[in-house]
């Protein structure tokens, strides 16, 4: 997936700071330190969009971004605060998790959310919190497991295979990535797009728009 432009719109606590647009949005969601900021600066081709942070539990607030694909669609993308950082304190803890679940609950334009995870640790408690609200709120889950340079081919496999079964998770469901060399990408995109991106514009020959195949839209 190419890409011509992201820009960062706002930050927002509640609704009624959420910017008014009319694009789908796909959600970034993940305990803190899983590297959620770089895969999304990954998947955007840019380096520093989002912060990376050395101090997990920095991001604690919704960061709307709106992206253009390099064919000219567009989707509003929300970088969500960390979630499980023992060190942040009760009271912030609770406020997040209204701020998020608020979000969730009322976004209607929100269609997707991913669930970013550290294949090295597989599945935690508060991923299954997140999946399950998910489940009752209606967004689409889709289940990233980052970091997965840290093992060798063959090591990655048992890994897949183990949160698999434990999870009971179908392989085909879960997408490996790795920032360090852009694995499991074009995988995540696929994914979005199917979910928050327009169907692209056919054209003819002589320029004029041509009606989609029945069934896209």
């Amino acid at each position: 997936m190419k890409i011509k432009n992201t820009q960062f719109i706002k930050s927002a606590v509640r609704p009624a700071h959420y910017p008014e647009w009319d694009l789908n949005e796909v959600a970034f969601a993940g305990r803190s330190n899983v590297g959620k900021s770089s895969l999304i600066n990954t998947l955007l081709m840019r380096k520093a969009l989002v912060k990376v942070s050395k101090t997990p539990g920095r991001t604690q607030l919704l960061n709307f971004f709106e992206v253009t694909t390099g064919d000219d669609r567009q989707l509003g993308l929300v970088d969500l605060p960390g979630y499980g950082f023992a060190r942040v304190p009760d009271s912030v803890k609770r406020t997040w998790g209204k701020m998020i679940e608020g979000y969730l609950e009322r976004r209607e334009r929100l269609k997707a959310v991913v669930i970013v995870m550290d294949i090295r640790r597989g599945m935690t408690v508060d991923d299954r919190h997140m999946l399950e609200s998910l489940a009752f709120f209606g967004p689409q889950p889709i289940l990233v497991f980052t970091k997965a340079d840290k093992f060798s081919a063959n090591k990655r496999r048992n890994q897949i295979l183990s949160i698999s079964k434990k999870e009971g998770i179908p392989k085909k469901d879960m997408i490996i990535f790795s920032s360090h060399n852009r694995m499991g990408r074009e995988a995540l995109w696929e994914r979005i797009a199917g979910l928050c991106l327009p169907q692209p514009l056919n054209f003819g020959p002589d320029g004029d728009e041509l009606p989609q195949e029945e069934g896209q839209g």
